[in-house]
């Protein structure tokens, strides 16, 4: 795991998340033991991910500083759970467009259900710029208008809302060849809708984000993707020196 973790930060991950769930694991002990062994590693914000709210709090308990919840969605059940943790331990939330009505395929009522969250969190006391919203990236290959629902959805709460923006960067290509090629170029036309702060492994995304945002004028005089390109290059040169000895 502090392997794993090393190669994300060295790759520029800007928060990691941290997920324990597997069958038969008791994610309410190993995901807060999970927090402190990385904690006492690296000085790097988490994103502690469970569908349990119980591990949720046990890990914001012994956690260092604000974390990130991943997540809540619309439904009233998970509201209720989640949001009250959220604010007692100052946490920052992620929300999924989802409601008890299910996933809809709707972009304006995706855009509906973010601000129901967003409400129900400021009414709670937590902060407008701590709600970061999920507009839920579906597969393309089982539904061809998947993506557009989405790009759609992400300009909507960019515009509408103008909270941060995440989403699973590889959900979209589930069951398809060069997946990699076809995370990247949603993630560049996410970007550009309004996309802030996807889920991804950072070894496979992080050159593409920083090419965008320098394209997109979001990066003066290119220092973001020279920094970039010098950590890969870096990287790059370890591990060729470190097979050459293997």
């Amino acid at each position: 795991m502090l392997e794993l973790a090393r190669i994300q930060i060295d790759a520029m991950a800007d928060i990691l998340d941290v997920n324990v769930g597997f069958p038969g694991v008791d994610d309410i002990k190993l995901l807060p033991e999970t927090v402190k062994v990385i904690q006492d590693k690296y000085d790097i914000p988490l994103c502690l991910d469970s569908p349990n709210p119980k591990a949720i709090e046990e890990a914001l308990k012994v956690a260092k500083g604000k974390c990130l919840i991943n997540s809540v969605n619309g439904e009233e059940r998970s509201l209720s759970a989640i949001l009250p943790v959220a604010k007692e331990f100052g946490a920052a939330v992620i929300g999924l467009v989802m409601d008890d009505n299910g996933i809809t395929h709707d972009p304006e009522k995706r855009l509906v259900i973010a601000e129901k969250i967003l409400n129900r969190a400021v009414k709670l006391g937590i902060k407008e710029e701590d709600v970061i919203i999920d507009p839920l990236a579906m597969t393309v290959s089982a539904d061809p208008q998947a993506c557009i629902v989405t790009l759609e959805t992400i300009r909507l709460v960019h515009e509408k809302l103008g909270l941060n923006i995440t989403q699973g960067a590889s959900n979209i290509s589930f069951g398809l060849p060069d997946r990699e090629m076809l995370n990247i170029a949603h993630m560049v036309l996410s970007i550009r809708n309004g996309l802030t702060c996807p889920i991804a492994n950072p070894e496979k995304i992080t050159a593409a984000v920083r090419a965008a945002d320098l394209v997109l004028g979001r990066d003066d005089f290119a220092m973001r993707f020279i920094e970039c390109s010098q950590s890969f290059a870096k990287v790059y040169s370890r591990e060729i020196v470190l097979k050459s000895i293997q």
